[in-house]
This record gives C-alpha cells, structure tokens and sequence, in this order.
C-alpha cells in the first residue's frame, strides 16, 4: 500500500498491486510504523519522570495548561508554516475525543496523581493501556484480534501488572481513582487519533486537537499561574520543556504514524515495554530503587509483544 498526494495536498490511498515478499517477509511500511510506535514508546516512557520534575517548580493545574499551551505554540507554528488547511468538518468530533482524552484529560489526571504516587507505581496504568486500547479499537473500529493475540497480550499485562505491583508494595493509594480514569480516556484518544492517522497525517491529528485547545489552555494557564507560584529551577524546567515537546507533540506524531501504519491493537502492545521503561528512568533520573525482577519481567514482555507482533487480525 502506498500514499499518493493530489494537486490540492490531500492524500490518498492506492493499493499496491504487486506480488507480495516471498516468505512472508514483513513490508518495509510495517517495520517504520512499528519503529515509530516504538519511538513514541520511549518518549512516553519519560513523561511521568518528567512530570514528577515538573511539579518541582509548577503546581499541578499550570503544568498540565502550560505544557498544552507549549505543545500547541509548537504544533501551530509547524501547521502555519506548511500552510495546512482546516480539516473537514466530518472529522472535528474525532479530534475533539483525541484532544479531550490525550491532550488534556490524561495529563491532568495523571499530574493530579504524581502528587501522591510515586512514578514506579503510576506506571501499573500504563501497564493496563495496551489492552484498554485495543478493546476501544475493537468497539470503535470493528478490529477483532486473534485469540492469539489476546493471550499475548493478557500474559503481558499480567506480567507488567505484577512487577509494578510489586515495585509499589501492593497497596493501592487515593491516586489510583485518577490513574484509572487516565487509563479510559487515553485509550479513546489513541483510538481516535489513531483512526484519523490514516485520513490525514498524525502530526496534523495531535497538532490541530493541541490547537483547538487553545481556547481552554491558554485562560487557564493565566488562572492558575496566578494562583500557584512558579518556583524556577532547572528540574521543573526541564520537566515542563519535556512533556510539551517530548510527550505531548513529537511523541504523539510518530505514535499515530505507527498506529496508522501497522494498526491500533498491535502498535498498543508496544507498550507493554513502557512501565519498564519508565522504571528505568525513575532509578536514572529520580534515584527510585528498581528491584531485580526487572530482567525477568522485561524478557517476558518482550516475547509477548514479539507474539502480538506476529500474531493475525
């Protein structure tokens, strides 16, 4: 399969109509989309991390309106200067759920919880959003994963869950409620961003939901400024500069590209590496301690996500 653009800038799809690999080889658009997923992955994997720097310089309502305000200012620029049109009326109401779920919903919720939890255990949400994503695409979209694929899947979130469980002590805190509702709403952004990529480029998807946030972030990081004291220091400088740039634009660009290329179900299971990942940069970056399990647990998820990669829709 192969994208052409028309005189106007629209693209297209046309379907390729040359013989396939011999021996099953995987298309060259499958392993880039699978390697965008994955550099979506790895930025995403650093956003709690971030936060939790943040919140050492911002309070928790003007980190979430300021990284909006940011991400947009970024993703405006890029749309002005390539002279993007508006997309079509038929698709404002999917950018609105991928705006309401992935551009404001998630961080705020996942910001009001790094509050109280540590990152170690609000990674156990990110462990449960490959299979909260895939069931919305098996609603929203009609995907119906082989059985296969659902064991795989089923066996590493278990996997993630128990580790993460484990590193957090097991006990469940007042911060699970927001992380849960986090979980719900960012798997219906990425559903529906997902579903958009493959309409019109993923950059445009997460760069005009930042953008038609504006309205709400920009009043709102003015309120809550003015309420929470900003305390300047490089930590909460840098954490702020990262979700803008890192998690709420560049990571989302090449994730919806990797959706759109290789679909929503598997490209999801790529995260099953995230809460790994993101223990990894906690023991770098935050000096929690990381227990010897993680190998263990890191191998088990690699094979699953190396089934869920193989396994027919």
């Amino acid at each position: 399969m192969r994208v052409q653009s028309s005189a106007t800038g629209s693209s297209s799809i046309a379907v390729s109509t040359s013989p396939a690999d011999p021996g099953g080889a995987v298309p060259a658009s499958q392993r880039l989309g699978t390697l965008q997923a994955a550099l979506g992955v790895v930025a995403f994997s650093l956003t709690f991390p971030a936060t939790a720097w943040g919140l050492q310089g911002f309070g928790p309502w003007s980190l979430v309106a300021v990284r909006s305000v940011l991400a947009a200012a970024m993703a405006g620029t890029c749309l002005l200067a390539l002279r993007v049109r508006l997309p079509e009326r038929r698709h404002w109401a999917g950018l609105a759920v991928v705006a309401a779920g992935v551009v404001l919903g998630f961080p705020m919720l996942t910001t009001l919880a790094l509050q109280t939890s540590t990152t170690s255990h609000a990674a156990v949400v990110v462990g449960l959003l490959p299979l909260t994503t895939a069931l919305f695409s098996a609603l929203r979209m009609g995907i119906r994963p082989s059985r296969t694929f659902w064991a795989a899947a089923l066996a590493g979130a278990a996997a993630v869950l128990t580790f993460t469980v484990a590193q957090s002590g097991g006990a469940l805190t007042a911060a699970d409620g927001y992380l849960f509702a986090a979980l719900v709403v960012c798997a219906a952004g990425y559903t529906e961003g997902g579903r958009l990529a493959r309409i019109m480029p993923g950059w445009q998807v997460i760069g005009w939901a930042l953008v038609f946030c504006l309205p709400l972030t920009v009043p709102a990081a003015v309120v809550a400024l003015s309420y929470e004291p900003v305390v300047w220091n490089v930590h909460g400088v840098l954490g702020v500069l990262w979700v803008a740039a890192g998690s709420q634009f560049l990571g989302l660009v090449v994730w919806y590209r990797g959706m759109a290329a290789v679909g929503i179900p598997k490209a999801s299971q790529l995260q099953l590496a995230q809460p790994l990942l993101t223990l990894v940069w906690s023991v770098l970056l935050l000096g929690e301690h990381l227990s010897a399990a993680a190998p263990l647990t890191a191998a088990a998820v690699l094979v699953c996500i190396a089934v869920t990669q193989r396994s027919r829709s």
